[in-house]
């Protein structure tokens, strides 16, 4: 009996961390709610680095009920590349892995030309080990309790890794663009110094023959 207290104190205080640490940290879940007029446009943004599953669903919510309107939706990359367009909907969902890394936006916007068919959206939007049916996996992979949450918490550590990997790229990428813009910067330094120096010079000059023309020196 000793020995299996032991063998389940650790397991179960390894349960307990991995709870705490998939509450703690985050796992890419956004729930948002769009106010949107009669006219124009509303959207939202996230940069979000390649090869991430994106699954997000939307929800229509009329402010008169007696005027129901539609939205259309549209999603693109960040490169302008269209990955979801749906028109005359309430409610709608979109998935998708994210190819190049970036902002990605999702905007919403009334069909409808009546001035006071203003209506708001629900915006369930989830990205990486969020987007990740968990009741699947378990079901495919025959796995739950411990064994379930061990993988959640080994799936958020993988998710973390990319994502540390990921900034400490675009630090790099960065800190390139600043030296080349330093460099830049030194040598347009440089050449106006230079030009001025030779402006100075021949301005110097010119006075100098000018002079010597009127016998003042």
């Amino acid at each position: 009996m000793r020995r299996g207290a032991m063998i389940l104190r650790p397991t179960a205080a390894l349960l307990m961390c991995s709870v705490h640490l998939l509450i703690l940290l985050p796992l890419g879940a956004t729930a948002v709610r769009l106010s949107l007029p009669s006219s124009g446009t509303k959207c939202v943004t996230e940069e979000i680095q390649p090869n991430v599953v994106v699954l997000a669903k939307y929800l229509l919510v009329p402010k008169d009920h007696t005027r129901i309107p539609t939205l259309a939706v549209k999603v693109t990359s960040p490169y302008g590349n269209t990955l979801h367009h749906q028109e005359n909907a309430t409610i709608g969902q979109f998935a998708f892995t994210t190819t190049e890394a970036g902002n990605y936006v999702a905007c919403f916007s009334i069909d409808s030309s009546d001035e006071g068919a203003g209506a708001g959206v629900n915006l369930d939007w989830r990205i990486g080990i969020a987007a990740k049916d968990w009741d699947s996996v378990a079901k495919k992979e025959k796995i739950e309790g411990v064994e379930l949450e061990l993988r959640k918490l080994e799936d958020t550590v993988e998710s973390i890794h990319q994502n540390l990997l990921y900034i400490r790229t675009r630090e790099t990428e960065m800190r390139e663009v600043s030296e080349r813009t330093y460099d830049r910067v030194a040598w347009l330094s440089i050449m106006s110094l230079s030009v001025c120096i030779i402006a100075s010079a021949l301005q110097l000059g010119h006075l100098k023959r000018f002079f010597q023309k009127k016998k003042l020196i």
